[in-house]
């Protein structure tokens, strides 16, 4: 993801898959508390669905609009944590495993009750 985008200027933009399918709408930015990036995306994925969360790397904004490099049925199959609130390490492991990102070593992401707050907040 671009580094130099304020996270809270990606609400409300509009979101495309891998294959230029809309997918929503960008509703909630979540960064990581040990470095501040912009971690995951919620996008609101239709008038009366929920939102479902997307890694920002390593997604693209063009246009104006957010390019994530994913398929549109994976994204509305990952685990629905609701939003508005913090994302726990659990969590964050299982979104992680849903779009088969492994991290970079084999620690757990810390246990800071505050891991994946909101960009805003």
């Amino acid at each position: 993801m671009q580094t130099d985008i304020d996270p809270r200027s990606l609400i409300g933009r509009k979101a495309f898959d891998r294959n230029g399918s809309k997918l929503g709408t960008v509703d909630e930015v979540y960064l990581d508390d040990a470095t501040g990036v912009p971690e995951w995306a919620a996008i609101r994925t239709g008038l009366f669905s929920r939102d479902a969360f997307v890694p920002l790397e390593p997604s693209e904004l063009v246009e104006g609009t957010l390019h994530v490099p994913y398929e549109r049925s994976l994204i509305k199959d990952a685990p629905d944590f609701g939003v508005g609130r913090h994302l726990s390490p659990e969590q964050e492991l299982q979104l992680y495993h849903h779009y088969g990102i492994s991290l970079t070593d084999d620690t757990p992401p810390p246990s800071d009750h505050d891991f994946g707050h909101i960009a805003g907040d």
